[in-house]
């Protein structure tokens, strides 16, 4: 550094001075000095962590370093960083993967093949380490062998790298079977729209393509591991190295094995830093279960029997208080952006469910420094109080995010804060808020006040069940759908309407429409039953009328030709049901009920009290006179 000094100096006085001191100016330094200035090599076009915009990557003895071409933030790495370095074939060219000591690892794609050698160079010259070339199994097979690097999870096939996962983008791990374990990735924190090749939403040349979907990302993989493998044995699976144990060595499930080396390696869990707080079996509704929940200083972990969650305090968008109406519980409802996955099951909310009367006395895990710095607003070193207060102000001081509770404008009519109803067959709870209506638990809903165009009150059903409940249903502006809530007390409706009315929402009553017309039916049916009542007066009447004329006037009555006493004729038939279904319980019951409830007439008294003598058993004398029953063709 002293040459490089004094070259500067020399260079000023020959400027400035002019005189016979200029002859030093033009000296030359030490050869290794001008070495350490003028040796740099450079690369045009290369991508830095699969960006989309290329830059500029430049070697020196001191480190690398990355420019974007159009402008930006500027990447660096200290010579004493690089760890070490893998070259191979990637998606734009070649691929200079470095494995850093802190930072993790750096992709640098877009090199050319003859751009190896000079690479290769400044790696083994300036930072001592070999630049090893890697080629990738090509095969497509899905089995093979896993490999715990420094910085990564290798999947090797045939001993080549088919593909890596760094560390640093997994987020989870669970165990999703006895031999499978199921990989989560980041996600990244703004997920960003993109229509067709970048173009804006609603350009034309996204017109007969999925215009501005989202990006796909790949955000969870599976590995199914079978069989056992020794306990002090981390890094191999279950087919290698088992001949190398002891006898005596204790084995374990593969699958458990792979699933604790990954949350070591990977610092998932209770090695990603303290915790500051613990709640033990708290009762979830939402994933249902019960899970230990684990705070740190910018997540939590939900730790159950099965599965682990590990979600960020930013993906909390919404943070709820919410009294139940047994005066019991109350449910603290989170929404989440993203949601939480299970496999293809995505939760958007999560319900926790907490007993009002449960104390609990923690001291948090924090220094007062931290306490006191103002980063968490809120917080105390010790609580003692009902187990809903602290973790609501527990997660309110790790978060930062409002608790939203019930609004003071809705009070129903047994002065609760909650209103019965359900969503098709799930029974639950919506409560009025200030700026929105929250279902909970399942499925939970949440709806914003200033998206609602209208609410529609109505009866649904018979007039007997409309009288008692009503339903209400929630249209969205600009199209976006309906809600529709069944079941709700009748006693709900006035409190309804004053809280619509506080809060300026357009709502309108369909009841008052429908009170004439449920009247009016309901005359109808009393007429109508009147008149059904006095048709069969009628035709009893008219039936008991024949039968006694026939009893009195059997010798006068002329004799009826088309009767046949083993003809099949209808009157038979609906006599026989009715009286199987009566004594002998046929198999015909059910139709000889509808048939014999609707006869007109028949048979003379006399008849009628031989039918009832022998209700319990049936001569076989009888049997032959009856009728034959009708057969159906």
């Amino acid at each position: 550094m002293g040459g490089r000094q004094n070259c500067f100096a020399a260079r000023s006085n020959a400027t400035g001075t002019g005189s016979s001191d200029s002859q030093v100016a033009y000296e030359l330094p030490h050869p290794t000095v001008l070495k350490f200035f003028t040796t740099m090599e450079t690369f045009e076009n290369i991508y830095l962590d699969l960006s989309k915009q290329s830059g500029k990557c430049r070697f020196a003895e001191s480190g690398l370093g990355w420019k974007p071409s159009g402008g930006g933030d500027t990447f660096t790495l200290d010579a004493g960083q690089i760890d070490g370095a893998q070259w191979s074939r990637a998606s734009k060219g070649h691929e200079l993967k470095i494995l850093s000591r802190n930072v993790g690892v750096i992709q640098l794609d877009g090199f050319e093949q003859e751009d190896f050698d000079r690479a290769s160079k400044c790696f083994r010259i300036w930072y001592g380490v070999n630049l090893e070339n890697r080629e990738h199994a090509l095969r497509g097979w899905n089995w093979g062998k896993a490999e715990f690097g420094k910085a990564e999870l290798a999947f090797n096939v045939q001993n080549r790298p088919a593909f890596e996962i760094p560390y640093s983008e997994i987020s989870n791990t669970n165990l999703a079977g006895k031999n499978e374990v199921a990989v989560e990735f980041n996600l990244g924190a703004e997920p960003t729209t993109n229509g067709m090749n970048g173009h804006k939403e609603g350009s034309t040349r996204n017109r007969g393509r999925k215009a501005a979907a989202g990006r796909d990302e790949l955000v969870e993989m599976r590995f199914y591991i079978p069989g056992t493998v020794a306990k002090k044995e981390k890094t191999e699976d279950a087919d290698s190295g088992a001949d190398d144990q002891e006898e005596d060595a204790e084995e374990t499930n593969a699958a458990n094995q792979f699933y604790e080396t990954l949350i070591d390696k990977a610092e998932i869990g209770e090695v990603a830093g303290d915790t500051y707080a613990t709640f033990l079996d708290v009762l979830h509704l939402t994933p249902r279960g019960r899970f230990d929940i684990d705070m740190y200083e910018s997540s939590f972990r939900l730790r159950g029997k099965t599965y682990d969650y590990k979600i960020q305090y930013q993906s909390i968008k919404k943070f709820f208080i919410l009294p139940k109406n047994d005066e019991t519980h109350t449910l603290i409802t989170m929404g989440l952006d993203p949601p939480l996955r299970q496999g293809q099951t995505r939760y958007p909310f999560i319900v926790m469910q907490l007993k009002n009367d449960e104390e609990v006395s923690i001291d948090l895990n924090m220094t007062e420094e931290q306490i006191q710095s103002g980063q968490y607003k809120g917080l105390e070193p010790h609580y003692e109080a009902p187990i809903t207060q602290v973790i609501s102000r527990v997660f309110k001081g790790l978060s930062g995010k409002k608790i939203i509770t019930p609004s003071k404008d809705f009070v129903s009519h047994h002065n609760m804060n909650g209103i019965k109803c359900s969503i098709k067959a799930n029974e639950g709870l919506l409560f009025c808020l200030d700026k929105s209506f929250m279902f909970v638990p399942k499925p939970a809903t949440y709806i914003q006040i200033e998206n609602i165009a209208i609410i529609t009150m109505s009866r649904v059903g018979g007039a007997i069940s409309a009288s008692r409940t009503f339903d209400i249903t929630i249209t969205l502006k600009s199209g976006q759908g309906e809600h529709q809530f069944s079941n709700i007390n009748r006693e709900e409706q006035q409190p309804l309407e004053t809280f619509f009315t506080a809060k300026s929402i357009k709502f309108k009553n369909e009841m008052l429409d429908d009170s004439a017309t449920l009247l009016a039916a309901a005359l109808d049916r009393e007429d109508l039953a009147s008149s059904s009542d006095d048709n069969a007066g009628n035709h009893n009447n008219a039936a008991n009328g024949n039968q006694m004329r026939g009893s009195a006037d059997e010798d006068e009555e002329s004799v009826d030709e088309d009767f046949q006493a083993d003809s099949e004729s209808d009157v038979a038939e609906e006599y026989d049901s009715a009286h199987e279904s009566e004594g002998s319980g046929s198999e015909d019951d059910e139709e000889g009920v509808l048939v014999g409830a609707g006869r007109v007439g028949g048979a003379g008294d006399e008849e009628m009290d031989d039918a009832d003598a022998d209700a319990e058993g049936v001569s076989d004398e009888e049997e032959e006179r009856r009728p034959k029953k009708k057969t159906k063709s």
